[in-house]
């Protein structure tokens, strides 16, 4: 006769039950699925053999994460071990809940599982009276416990690593790409306004941003005296143009303008300047996270390219998915529909017209160096995606490619195989990972210390009894505790 042992995974740790009359079960299912919702009716079939308990939420998540995985961790397979009779003539059954997990327990433990028939209405029934089924447990402390240990899995499944997220970089140039559009919009504005009092001033300066410093300075320009001289110069960094700035003012043939109003214009004008210096910012912080996320992609072809490339394709990830053909024409779109429609001539380009090796490229080369040029980004963008150190090695070889590629098609000069660069790159990345290796261990250890010593308040080397318990009890306040201490590892390994 067949016996059926049902495993079941709690937040809380692991529980084992047995059915009673598991043959006579599989011919009665629609009875079985009547009695899940009756306690009394469903403790006649499934009692509780053991339960093991997870001692702290670092324990609970590292369980969980093997089981998402469909990997037997350690404390399941002992607990297992203990409770699970072994039968050679396989008459005793281990119904889980994954067939994959269910897979791995049988290659480990030798022990037959199964995921059909009764078993899921059964583990039903056990997830609906878990607290009533296990000793010591009330629903209150189960949902805490499931509360703390599904906060703590989402958390580290977002939270993949922080230095190499790559969302910050697509809100990033898109807010700098709509910040352009405002300044010379607002810039636009400013000309028009000052340009009544001042018209002169527009075809002295005629660049946006120093258009509205210069506004600062001046203010009315009947009070424009050679005292304000070396501020402009300051300016506009250019005596003879602060010159002409102050000779211009003497014969403008701009009409007054009252105090309220040159007020608003420089009060606008301080807006527009300030909103130009936060776009300076906004570039040197893109700089800096394309430099951690996609080194490669931005020694190739820029942070800014490279950053409309990531938030075009919606992730690092997904742009590391698409063929090179994709990559080329990424933002033309709408052209090569319109040309697919109306069976005219493909795009050759999209997003990467902005780089400088399509302009400089000649009218006949155009098209051969932007279908290189995309060959070359989703090399880049692979090797950033999946890299695990990131570094710019590769991508400055790919970008010396590039240069190669250009002068072969202007001079005819043969450049080096792509096998043989590569080679030389992986070569150098290597070199450069041991020696940050052979830097970084002593410092490594020191930081772990400080951080332990920290986090975790001691008392004559070890944790406070009260803190012991807080950690074992409560699931939900659980997810920021610091794990538990590691055994030493060989010099070997450590090294590794």
């Amino acid at each position: 006769m067949r016996k059926l042992y049902i495993l079941f995974e709690h937040a809380s740790g692991y529980a084992v039950f047995v059915v009673k009359q598991f043959e006579e079960i599989g011919m009665l299912l629609p009875q079985v699925e009547e009695s899940v919702t009756d306690l009394a009716r469903f403790r006649s079939i499934v009692s509780l053999v053991s339960f093991s308990a997870f001692k702290t939420a670092v324990a609970a998540l590292e369980n969980i994460n093997s089981i998402s995985e469909g990997i037997v961790p350690e404390q399941l397979q002992v607990f297992l071990d203990s409770c699970v009779p072994k039968s050679t003539e396989k008459n005793v059954v281990l119904g889980v809940s994954d067939p994959k997990l269910g897979a791995n327990i049988t290659e480990v433990l030798g022990i037959k599982c199964d995921h059909t028939s009764g078993i899921p209405e059964i583990m039903r029934g056990i997830r609906f009276h878990f607290h009533d089924l296990v000793k010591g447990f009330t629903s209150h402390s189960a949902s805490v416990a499931q509360l703390g240990l599904g906060h703590s899995y989402s958390r580290a499944k977002v939270k993949f690593n922080v230095n190499r997220v790559d969302n910050m970089i697509i809100h990033t140039i898109g807010l700098m790409d709509q910040l352009d559009k405002d300044i010379n919009t607002f810039s636009m504005r400013i000309r028009e306004w000052y340009g009544y009092h001042f018209p002169e001033l527009v075809k002295i300066v005629p660049e946006n941003h120093m258009y509205a410093k210069v506004t600062q300075v001046i203010k009315n320009r009947k009070e424009l005296t050679e005292e304000k001289l070396e501020a402009l110069e300051e300016t506009v960094m250019d005596s003879a143009k602060a010159q002409a700035i102050i000779d211009a003012s003497k014969s403008s043939m701009g009409m007054d303008i009252s105090l309220v109003d040159l007020m608003n214009i420089q009060i606008f004008a301080e807006r527009v300047v300030s909103l130009a210096e936060y776009r300076e910012r906004l570039a040197q912080y893109l700089r800096s996270k394309m430099s951690g996320v996609a080194p490669n992609l931005a020694s190739l072809i820029g942070d800014q390219t490279g950053a409309r490339l990531i938030a075009h394709a919606g992730s690092l990830t997904n742009l590391a998915k698409f063929p090179a053909s994709t990559v080329q024409i990424l933002g033309a779109e709408k052209a090569l529909f319109r040309a697919l429609k109306t069976r005219g001539n493909t795009p050759k380009f999209g997003l990467l017209f902005n780089s400088t090796f399509i302009g400089r490229a000649g009218a006949k080369d155009k098209g051969r160096i932007s279908r290189y040029l995309a060959n070359k980004c989703s090399m880049a963008s692979r090797i950033d995606c999946f890299l695990d150190i990131p570094t710019n090695v590769f991508g400055e070889k790919l970008r010396q490619q590039v240069e190669d590629r250009l002068k072969f098609f202007e001079t005819g000069e043969i450049p080096k195989k792509n096998i043989d660069v590569m080679k030389e790159a992986l070569e150098e990345s290597l070199i450069s990972v041991e020696r940050e290796n052979k830097e970084s261990p002593k410092k490594k250890k020191k930081d772990k210390k400080k951080k332990r010593q920290e986090e975790v308040p001691r008392e004559n080397g070890q944790v406070n009894g009260k803190e012991n318990e807080y950690l074992e009890n409560n699931h939900a306040e659980q997810m920021d505790a610091p794990p538990p201490k590691k055994k030493k590892k060989s010099k070997s390994t450590s090294n590794d």
